[in-house]
């Protein structure tokens, strides 16, 4: 009997280990060869392996699950993994590509499950399947546009300030603040990383620290320390952040 094998892709650690420990409870037959915790990252792992299934978050950096599948098509099964509203559920199963929204539960992925076993002991013609994908990726791209952050409010002093997010060169945290850095100012803000994180453009905005995400059109250089700490500088500013070493390879693909 063929071996079964995924991988799992999102962001999210919680959220990758929360969908393994269920996948081994509801498929313990399934193998798991890898995790991705970006989009670029999860391209590399399907074509590098060619797992059968490709579980793929929907807002991912460097490249989003969308773009995946759609530079991947016809390598993996897909499963997206979305908190997309019912319209694009709609999308989703009208064209009988797979889903899961968030928050994921056990009820839910038990169907997926079901739906991926029928598909894969089914011999269906692969070019039709394809397209089926394909009308989903274009409903995605063409119809759904994400509501990225625009502006940062700031205060300074007994003023309020509208920072415009394409002029931020990163968010950095710091104690119970998050440095918003420009040009020519520092700001401080309430709002944390992570929640930073998910009103950004994955595109533009990567996620380079646990503590730390940059702006990608703002960077000058990317030069290594005399630790071979990878760094990364901008235009106008003297401080450089440092990119953890799990987080080296979104550089390596520039």
């Amino acid at each position: 009997m063929k071996q079964i094998t995924a991988i799992i892709a999102d962001d999210e650690e919680n959220l990758r280990i929360g969908i393994t420990t269920m996948l081994e409870q509801l498929w313990p037959q399934l193998t798991i060869l890898g995790q991705a915790e970006n989009g670029i990252e999860a391209l590399s792992l399907i074509e590098k392996i060619r797992p059968d299934i490709a579980f793929l978050d929907i807002q991912m950096p460097g490249m989003t699950g969308v773009e995946v599948a759609k530079k991947s098509a016809g390598l993996s099964k897909v499963v997206f993994i979305t908190a997309y509203d019912q319209y694009a559920v709609q999308a989703f199963e009208s064209e009988a590509v797979d889903y899961i929204l968030k928050p994921l539960t056990m009820d839910r992925l038990h169907t997926t499950i079901l739906r991926l076993k029928n598909q894969l002991g089914a011999k269906d013609d692969t070019r039709y399947v394809d397209e089926k994908l394909k009308k989903v990726i274009q409903v995605l791209e063409n119809r759904i546009t994400p509501d990225y952050l625009r502006l940062i409010k700031v205060k300074t002093g007994d003023d309020l300030r509208f920072v415009p997010v394409s002029q931020v060169l990163y968010f950095k945290a710091e104690d119970k603040y998050t440095i918003v850095q420009t040009a020519g100012h520092e700001f401080l803000i309430k709002t944390p990383i992570k929640e930073l994180e998910n009103t950004l453009d994955p595109n533009q905005f990567w996620r380079v620290h646990r503590s730390a995400i940059v702006n990608i059109d703002k960077i000058k250089i990317v030069k290594r320390s005399f630790t071979h700490q990878m760094m990364v500088g901008f235009d106008g500013i003297n401080q450089c952040i440092r990119v953890s070493r799990s987080h080296e390879h979104l550089f390596k693909q520039m």
